[in-house]
């Protein structure tokens, strides 16, 4: 059976992906709120650099833990520090996928204990963000406030 192939150059309408950047221009009404976050989120840029680097070695050890206590009942699934990082990253974000699990008491035992943490590691930066916005806004409102009483 013969194909038949037809050539047809489509690179003109290429000038159509303008219009993606004119619906990105429509986030420019939220200039505002976006300024917010930028201010508050460099107002604690240290504390969340401390927080993620004290997250990764939390993760580390939360996969050294596991992987002492479920190595031999499950090498398949903990065989290695790096395999057992998929669990701690799962348990520290409280999103526990149930793929992965332990089987033994002490491995129970100790993620019960991750699991802890992990609501921690949730609560954290958004108690540093919340309060950094407050922070912001309470700015802005005074800012606000003391251009009008200049009038």
């Amino acid at each position: 059976m013969r194909r038949l192939e037809y050539s047809i150059d489509l690179r003109s309408l290429r000038i159509f992906r303008l219009f993606r950047l004119a619906r990105m221009l429509k986030l420019l009404r939220y200039g505002r709120a976006v300024d917010h976050f930028r201010m508050a989120f460099i107002t604690i840029r240290t504390e969340l650099t401390l927080f993620l680097i004290t997250c990764a070695f939390v993760i580390y050890l939360a996969s050294v833990g596991i992987y002492y206590f479920e190595r031999v009942a499950q090498p398949e699934t903990f065989g290695s520090v790096f395999d057992c990082m998929w669990w701690a990253v799962a348990t520290l974000t409280t999103v526990g996928y149930g793929d992965v699990y332990p089987v033994t008491a002490g491995g129970k035992v100790f993620t019960t204990l991750i699991l802890f943490i992990g609501l921690g590691i949730i609560a954290v930066p958004a108690g540093l963000i919340s309060s950094a916005l407050s922070e912001v806004w309470r700015e802005e409102a005074e800012a606000d406030k003391r251009f009008t009483e200049g009038d």
